[in-house]
């Protein structure tokens, strides 16, 4: 779909790996949700999708789509992980909460 109005956007454009890793990403059920939606978000993208259109199809705001749209197109599958968040350093590790 051309964008007839506003800023360009890049297209998504996916290997078959990648396209593979995030249709397993949705199906599982095992995956937090935030990380499910950011890989169907990718999957709509990639489709040719607006992201005011795909925003709108699972409902949430479009400059979410264009957050995860760049990352995306910036680091590939690993920008769709959450980054380290600023503050205090944890003093509880993962395997003592999980053990």
């Amino acid at each position: 779909m051309a964008n007839a109005t506003g800023r360009p956007t890049a297209p998504v454009v996916l290997s078959a790996d990648e396209r593979e890793h995030l249709e397993r990403q949705v199906r599982r059920r095992r995956v937090t949700r935030s990380m499910s939606e950011r890989c169907r978000i990718i999957l709509r993208c990639a489709d040719g999708i607006t992201s005011k259109v795909v925003a709108a199809e699972l409902g949430m705001h479009e400059h979410t789509v264009g957050k995860w749209r760049r990352r995306f197109l910036e680091d590939r599958v690993e920008g769709l992980l959450d980054e380290a968040r600023p503050g205090r350093p944890r003093t509880i590790a993962d395997d003592q909460v999980f053990s």
